[in-house]
């Protein structure tokens, strides 16, 4: 079992067996004019695991899970959301599926003219209507403490570091208590133990939020501290994927690349 304070052990049975699928993808397609970017990708997001989806840059990661989040509509194939397929719903139903799925940004995505409390409240108000502001200040400060920043809640984005972006950014995500968690190159731009510290958040969200979790990176020592199971992309389909152990043991030279 994949643990926070050492590198995780993971069985070659992964825990995913008992689990229900809450993303199901068949045989998707993404092009960009002539570029075939995702080429008959298939995949399972299982109940409450983290998938790390490994991948060389330009090999359809990052594509793979704005289609799921419907920030980019695939060319083919389906995605299933909770049993839903994404690619057949109107805009106010794609609206509803995405307040179940948070979205962690490479760049973070904060709102440079806010505070760090209004780039919490923005989200809050516009998903959650119903809460009232006591409300509204209660969620903010807990999900500033579970990133551990609960004192820069009215600084300015510009004040704080790289790391402390990427964890107000992580809070901005979970403040709206989202069921699924996708993140797009998590640790990109730390240094390593800051990243590190990113990677124990992700460990910690899961458990405490008990999410279902895809994480694309393409840093093997995030892959190592979060993943249940591994998936490795290349050139817009699936290469290889199971624990990280079998990665590990690996002989191709695609995947020993990786984990020199």
């Amino acid at each position: 079992m994949k643990t926070v304070e050492i590198d995780p052990i993971i069985t070659e049975t992964p825990k995913r067996a008992t689990k229900e699928a809450v993303i199901e993808i068949n045989n998707l397609y993404k092009s960009f004019g002539t570029l075939d970017v995702l080429k008959n990708l298939s995949l399972k997001l299982y109940d409450g695991e983290n998938l790390v989806v490994l991948g060389k840059s330009g090999s359809g990661k990052s594509v793979l899970i704005k289609c799921i989040a419907g920030l980019l509509r695939s060319d083919s194939g389906s995605i299933n959301v909770y049993n839903q397929n994404v690619l057949a719903m109107n805009r106010s139903q794609l609206d509803e599926v995405r307040q179940k799925i948070g979205f962690l940004f490479q760049s973070g995505a904060l709102y440079d003219s806010m505070t760090v409390r209004q780039n919490l409240e923005f989200p809050l108000k516009r998903m959650k209507k119903q809460l009232k502001q006591t409300e509204i200040n209660d969620k903010i400060i807990e999900a500033l403490e579970n990133v551990g920043l609960p004192d820069v809640i009215d600084k300015m984005p510009s004040q704080l570091s790289g790391g402390m972006r990427k964890r107000i950014s992580l809070a901005r995500t979970i403040v709206v208590d989202p069921m699924i968690m996708l993140y797009d190159e998590p640790t990109t731009g730390l240094d390593p133990i800051t990243s590190d510290e990113i990677s124990v958040l992700i460990n910690d969200i899961q458990k405490k939020y008990k999410t279902s979790s895809i994480i694309i990176t393409h840093d093997i020592e995030c892959a190592r501290m979060t993943a249940d199971r591994l998936i490795m992309i290349q050139d817009g389909e699936v290469y290889e994927k199971g624990s990280l152990s079998k990665f590990e043991k690996s002989t191709d030279n695609v995947i020993k690349s990786f984990f020199k």
